[in-house]
């Protein structure tokens, strides 16, 4: 059920999310601070493409902590933004709410990446 999940996941949002997540990396990259940052986008830009079967656990200390605040000013909120959107536009249909929470889980985790790990389940 998670690979049929996953691919209707990816037709009708998770390939726009995951780019988001792509184009976020790539802006990054542009200085060699923000590289570790950017190689963290493109991560979970994998979990953006296909969460169906993937879970994502917090942790972390006070470098994660930093990273978060500076990260949620810079992109994560225009991350988190566009998800919760379009997870309110799944969570109309009934059909559409394990759209919506996965789009939901991707909301939370574009506030706080550093010190998330995704694992499989």
């Amino acid at each position: 059920m998670g690979c049929l999940g996953n691919l209707i996941w990816f037709i009708f949002g998770g390939f726009a999310q995951g780019i988001s997540w792509i184009l976020a990396g790539v802006l990054w990259c542009v200085t060699i601070v923000g590289i570790p940052v950017g190689v963290q986008c493109f991560k979970l830009a994998g979990l953006a493409f296909f969460p169906f079967g993937k879970e994502v656990e917090y942790g972390g200390g006070a470098v994660s902590l930093i990273l978060n605040i500076i990260w949620m000013l810079l992109s994560g909120i225009i991350l988190a933004l566009e998800s919760v959107i379009l997870g309110a536009v799944f969570c109309i249909t009934i059909i559409g709410i394990p759209f919506g929470k996965q789009c939901f889980k991707l909301a939370k985790l574009a506030l706080m990446p550093f010190g998330a790990s995704v694992v499989k389940h």
